[in-house]
C-alpha cells in the first residue's frame, strides 16, 4: 500500500502587492494564485497578504497585528515567502522606527520557526516604487533603498533565503499603473521569480547575450564567462586546454574567470552541465569597443560615401568582428503595430550576434564604427570587436541606468510623464507619439523613453570586459545645451561605473547643419571633453551638410575617432586634435588669437581663411578679414569698433576652414578678449 503523498504548504506573507491590490480578480491574478499554477498539485499556496501592512510593529498598520499574520503562523507552512517593507517607506514609519526594522523582521521569522522548526523561509527584496509615486522625492526614494539594504542584512543574519523581486521589474514601469502595484503580467513575473527560487529551476543552461560564435574577447584582462543554470548545478567551462568549474548560486547565476590573454590565434569554448552543452567557435582575442548613440552612429556603411565599394571588399577585414544589436523596428514616421509594442515593453527591442566581417554583416553596420575599427586594426595589427547599440533619434536620457536618473535631483523629473516633458526635445516627443498611436497602455515604453535603451540594450553587455566606448549623439538634445552639459559627464560616469574602471570615452561633435542652437551645442561639447577624464572629441562640423542631419562622409569621422584612441589609449605619438584657442588680445587695429596644438596653422582648402567674427561691445557680430601668422590668427578690426569677443565657426552650418599641420580642424569656439580659453 502506497503512502499518501504529502502536500507542501506554502504561505505568502506580505502587503498589497501580495494581496493583489488593483488586480481585476485577485483570487486568480495575484502572484500567489499564479504561483499555485506553476507549482502544481503537490503544493498548496495560500495568500496572507494584507494591504497597507508594515513590517514595523510600531508602523501605521503593523502586519503582526493582522489576522493574515496570525493565520499564516497558525498555518505552519513548510515554505514561507515574505514580501514586506514597501509601506515602511511612509514618513510615519521609517524615519521614526527604522532602528526596530531588523528586530521586528526577526520576530516574524522566529514566530514561523516556532510553529514549524523545519519551515524554509524566503524573504524578498521589495518590488519597485517608481518615480511617479507621490512621496518619491520627499523621502520614499531614499528610504526604499535603505530598507532594501536592511533586507539583505536580515537574510544573512537569520540564515534565510533571499529572493530578488526587484531586479526583473525595475525596468518594467509599464506594469505599474500607480507606480507601486503590478498588473497581472507583473504578478506573473513575481510568481515566476518565486517559483524559480523555490524550485531552483531556472530553465537550464543559458549564456549571456554577448556570448556567440565569432566573438572577440578582451585581451590583457581576466576573461569572464557567465550565464544562468539551475540552482546548485555544476557548470564546466573549457577554454582551449584550460578548464574551470562553477556552481550556480541560489539565484541561478554562475561565472568563471580565465587568466588574461594576449591577442592571437583562433579559440573555442565549451560550456556544459549534465544535460546540456554549448560550444562557441571561431573566437578571437583582441580589443572590444562599445559603439553607441543615435542615427549618425547607426548610419550604415552601405549609405556612406563610397560605402558600396567598401562593402564589396569588407571580407578582407579578417581581424574585424561585428556585433550589431539591431532594433526590431526603426523609430521612423510610422505607428508601431501591436506585436512591436508588446516586444518593446518586454525589452525585446534588440537582437543580434557576433559575425565575421563580410559584405552581409558590414553593409548595415555603423559606418563610423566600421572605419574606426578598421583604422585601429591597421595601426595595431590586433583583432577588433565592435558592439553597436544605437537608435536613431534617441535622446541621451534613454541611455541612462534608472537608478542614476532617479537619484539625480536635477533631472529625476524627466522620468515623469516623459512624453509631455519639456526636458525632452519636442521632435523627440512628437516622433514617439507617432510611433505609439496604437498603444493601449498609458505607460507604453518606447526607445526614446528615459532609461529604455540602457535597460533593453546596454544592460546586456555591462559585465563583458571591453576596451572603451565611442559615442555619436546629441542631435536630439541640442535644444537644451545646459542640460546636456550636465547629462553627458553623468552618462560617462554611469557607464564607467557599470563596467568598472575609467574606460576611454571618445565622442563625435555635432556637424554643421542649418539649426540655430548647434554652434552653442558644439561649443558645449568642446568644453565637456575637458570635464571628462580619459575622453576626447572628434570634430565633424567640416563634413556637415546644410540641410541633412545625416552627412555621408563617415570615413573621416571614424578616422578622427581612431586618431584619438591611437594617441590616448594606444600611446601612439601622433597628432589627434586640431588647433586649440588659447587667448585673444587686441594689438592696434587687430585682434590676435593664439593657439596650441598647432606648429603651423593652415586652411583646409588652401584658400583664404574664413569663419572668424568679432563681437562689439554692443553685441553686433562683424565678419572681417583674418589671416594666419604661424600659430596665430590676426583679425582686422574695422572702423575702430570696440571689440569684446571673437567667434569662430559660430554658424549652424559653417564653412570655417582653420586646420593645423595635421589637417585637423579647429572646433567652434568663442573667446573674450584678453582672456584665457577654457576650451
Amino acid at each position: 500500500m502506497n503512502a499518501q503523498k504529502t502536500t507542501v504548504k506554502v504561505a505568502c506573507l506580505g502587503d498589497s502587492v501580495t494581496a493583489g491590490y488593483l488586480l481585476a480578480n485577485s483570487q486568480s491574478e495575484s502572484y500567489p494564485s499564479q504561483l499555485q499554477v506553476l507549482m502544481g498539485n503537490g503544493y498548496e499556496i495560500r495568500n496572507f497578504g494584507h494591504s497597507g501592512a508594515t513590517l514595523l510593529k510600531k508602523g501605521s498598520k503593523p502586519y503582526y497585528k493582522t489576522k493574515e499574520c496570525s493565520d499564516a503562523i497558525a498555518y505552519q507552512p513548510d515554505i514561507a515567502i515574505i514580501h514586506l517593507g514597501l509601506n515602511d517607506t511612509n514618513p510615519r514609519n521609517w524615519p521614526n522606527y527604522k532602528e526596530d526594522f531588523n528586530a521586528d523582521y526577526f520576530w516574524l521569522i522566529d514566530a514561523l520557526r516556532k510553529q514549524n522548526p523545519n519551515v524554509k523561509i524566503f524573504i524578498c527584496r521589495m518590488t519597485p516604487i517608481f518615480n511617479e509615486h507621490p512621496r518619491f522625492k520627499s523621502g520614499t526614494r531614499d528610504w526604499f533603498w535603505q530598507i532594501q539594504e536592511h533586507i539583505g542584512e536580515i537574510a544573512k543574519a537569520n540564515n534565510v533565503n533571499l529572493i530578488d523581486l526587484h531586479e526583473k521589474l525595475y525596468s518594467r514601469p509599464d506594469l505599474f499603473p500607480d507606480a507601486l502595484h503590478p498588473t497581472k503580467e507583473g504578478a506573473k513575473i513575481l510568481a515566476q521569480t518565486v517559483y524559480e527560487n523555490v524550485t531552483q529551476d531556472f530553465g537550464g543552461l543559458k549564456l549571456g547575450t554577448v556570448f556567440t560564435d565569432n566573438m572577440v574577447l578582451q585581451r590583457n584582462q581576466p576573461i569572464l564567462i557567465y550565464g544562468n543554470a539551475n540552482g546548485g548545478e555544476k557548470v564546466e567551462v573549457v577554454f582551449d586546454d584550460k578548464k574551470e568549474i562553477a556552481t550556480t548560486n541560489e539565484a541561478g547565476k554562475w561565472k568563471v574567470i580565465f587568466p588574461a590573454m594576449k591577442s592571437g590565434g583562433i579559440h573555442e569554448i565549451s560550456i556544459s552541465t549534465l544535460d546540456k552543452k554549448i560550444t562557441l567557435k571561431n573566437i578571437l582575442i583582441g580589443d572590444v569597443w562599445f559603439c553607441s548613440g543615435q542615427s549618425n552612429m547607426a548610419f550604415p556603411l552601405k549609405k556612406s560615401e563610397n560605402g558600396i565599394s567598401e562593402v564589396k571588399k569588407a571580407a578582407e577585414n579578417t581581424n574585424l568582428r561585428l556585433f550589431n544589436f539591431e532594433a526590431i523596428q526603426e523609430t521612423n514616421e510610422k505607428a508601431f503595430d501591436s506585436i512591436t509594442l508588446e516586444k518593446v515593453n518586454q525589452l525585446k527591442y534588440f537582437s543580434g550576434k557576433w559575425k565575421t566581417c563580410d559584405s552581409l554583416s558590414a553593409k548595415d553596420f555603423s559606418a563610423v564604427a566600421f572605419y574606426f575599427g578598421q583604422n585601429i586594426i591597421r595601426e595595431e595589427n590586433i583583432p577588433i570587436g565592435l558592439i553597436e547599440v544605437a537608435v536613431g533619434g534617441s535622446p541621451i536620457e534613454s541611455w541612462f541606468e534608472r537608478y542614476t536618473l532617479e537619484h539625480d535631483d536635477k533631472v529625476v523629473d524627466v522620468l515623469t510623464n516623459w512624453r509631455k516633458s519639456d526636458f525632452l526635445q519636442p521632435w523627440v516627443r512628437s516622433r514617439a507619439d507617432e510611433n505609439l498611436k496604437n498603444a493601449i497602455n498609458p505607460k507604453q515604453r518606447h526607445p526614446y523613453d528615459p532609461c529604455y535603451n540602457y535597460e533593453a540594450g546596454v544592460l546586456h553587455f555591462i559585465a563583458f570586459p571591453i576596451k572603451g566606448f565611442i559615442w555619436y549623439q546629441g542631435e536630439s538634445n541640442a535644444h537644451n545645451v545646459e542640460l546636456y552639459e550636465h547629462l553627458m559627464p553623468e552618462l560617462v560616469k554611469n557607464w564607467r561605473s557599470a563596467w568598472g574602471g575609467s574606460l576611454p570615452f571618445y565622442f563625435v561633435q555635432l556637424s554643421g547643419i542649418n539649426r540655430p542652437s548647434w554652434p552653442e551645442f558644439r561649443d558645449a561639447q568642446n568644453r565637456i571633453q575637458k570635464e571628462i577624464p580619459n575622453s576626447g572629441m572628434a570634430v565633424s562640423m567640416d563634413f556637415g551638410e546644410e540641410t541633412n542631419v545625416h552627412p555621408i562622409k563617415k570615413r573621416q569621422i571614424g578616422e578622427r575617432l581612431a586618431l584619438l584612441a591611437l594617441k590616448k589609449t594606444y600611446g601612439k605619438k601622433i597628432i589627434a586634435n586640431g588647433p586649440i584657442p588659447l587667448k585673444a588680445i587686441q594689438k592696434g587695429d587687430a585682434v590676435l588669437v593664439s593657439f596650441s596644438n598647432a606648429k603651423q596653422l593652415d586652411t583646409a582648402d588652401k584658400k583664404d581663411l574664413i569663419g572668424f567674427e568679432l563681437v562689439t561691445d554692443k553685441g553686433i557680430r562683424i565678419e572681417t578679414k583674418a589671416k594666419i601668422i604661424k600659430d596665430q590668427v590676426e583679425i582686422s578690426i574695422p572702423n575702430g569698433e570696440k571689440v569684446n569677443e571673437v567667434f569662430y565657426a559660430w554658424k549652424p552650418y559653417t564653412t570655417a576652414n582653420l586646420v593645423n599641420e595635421a589637417s585637423l580642424p579647429c572646433s567652434t569656439f568663442k573667446l573674450k578678449l584678453n582672456s584665457i580659453s577654457k576650451n
